[in-house]
């Protein structure tokens, strides 16, 4: 069966798509699921936590396949993974160009990362509108996401209104996410009881629930 694939996106940079590539990759990998990583930014932050993964975690990538790609190749190479693996996450760079667009049109979903403040609010909508274009679902996942305040409670109304798709599941503002690629590692192996470990657990089961993995 061929591989459900999920892209990353959001036009607005700084967003935490490579964090959460990389989470979501780990914890699926440990649910025992075949797992594929592509990154198709410039910027190269999952192939650089990749290399610290293969020296510290282990060198065969401790149970995830990784591979940079764009231009050309990109398409084929999906294609190609596709047919040995379950699932393939796809990190994105922060603005629209041929190889997003692939990564969006060849996607099952499309998570946009979105932390609630206005500039990202306004961000967001681009995006979204990228993916009904080209006929892919997507969905807004709220990250580093502080505790309850007037800020974040305006910020969700205002995506209420606009009738975004957003995820049920909120991702904190947790330092253990960033430190447990530190160590090449997601935070499901490094902490697997912190409060991070349970959001991002709580994420997969509901993209799982999504894309019947």
């Amino acid at each position: 069966m061929s591989a459900k694939a999920i892209t990353v996106a959001q036009q607005k940079g700084g967003a935490g798509k490579s964090t959460i590539t990389a989470q979501l990759a780990v914890t699926f990998a440990l649910a025992g699921k075949r797992v594929g990583v592509v990154d198709i930014d410039p910027q190269g932050s999952l192939a650089m936590w990749f290399e610290v993964r293969k020296m510290l975690v282990d060198e065969a990538g401790g149970g995830i396949t990784f591979l940079q790609a764009s231009g050309w190749r990109l398409a084929t190479e999906l294609d190609r993974m596709k047919r040995d693996l379950d699932l393939i996450l796809i990190d994105s760079p922060p603005h629209a160009e041929t190889d997003v667009r692939i990564a969006v049109r060849a996607a099952d979903l499309i998570l946009v990362p979105m932390q609630p403040t206005p500039l990202d609010l306004w961000a967001t909508q681009p995006t979204l509108d990228l993916a009904k274009k080209e006929k892919s679902t997507a969905i807004v996942v709220f990250n580093r996401t502080p505790p309850k305040g007037k800020l974040v409670d305006a910020v969700k109304a205002k995506i209420l209104q606009a009738e975004m798709p957003v995820a049920e599941t909120v991702l904190g503002n947790r330092v253990a996410f960033a430190a447990s690629m530190m160590e090449g590692k997601g935070v499901a192996e490094s902490n697997p009881r912190h409060t991070a470990t349970k959001e991002i657990k709580a994420l997969a089961a509901e993209i799982g629930a999504k894309l019947g993995l």
